[in-house]
């Protein structure tokens, strides 16, 4: 998956704390379904944008952008310390971007799913759920 139309992008948390700018395109669209993206997340994935040339800059509240990294693996998370929505964060020389903290449409299609394997039991067949546009009445 490419990027290339837009190379632009804004986002930020829930409660506005932070705010953060994405110059660049993104190269991969991953949902990983690994144990501890589920944990993070509390769903079936997380949905991760990467880059290995697009640039982070802080608009605001960068001092509460917390970064945690899971001790003995390669897994990481930032977070708004305030409301503590998912925000992005760099690993060596990737970027790493939650998808849903993209305040403009991103319209890419995810590249892939990863660690299948760890996909929760429930996670099968969700396209059979019934759908609703907000809450059933």
């Amino acid at each position: 998956m490419s990027d290339v139309a837009s190379h632009h992008h804004a986002g930020a948390c829930l409660c506005g704390a932070v705010r953060f700018e994405i110059e660049g395109g993104f190269e991969r669209f991953y949902l990983c379904h690994c144990v501890y993206c589920r944990k993070d997340t509390g769903s079936a994935h997380a949905a991760n944008l990467f880059s290995a040339t697009a640039t982070l800059h802080w608009r605001a509240g960068q001092d509460m952008a917390t970064l945690y990294r899971l001790p003995g693996t390669r897994h990481a998370r930032c977070f708004c310390a305030v409301c503590g929505s998912a925000l992005p964060y760099t690993t060596g020389r990737l970027l790493v971007v939650p998808a849903g903290a993209l305040d403009d449409a991103f319209d890419g299609t995810p590249d892939a799913h990863l660690f299948v394997a760890s996909r929760a039991a429930w996670d099968r067949g969700l396209e059979h759920v019934p759908a609703f546009d907000g809450f059933p009445s």
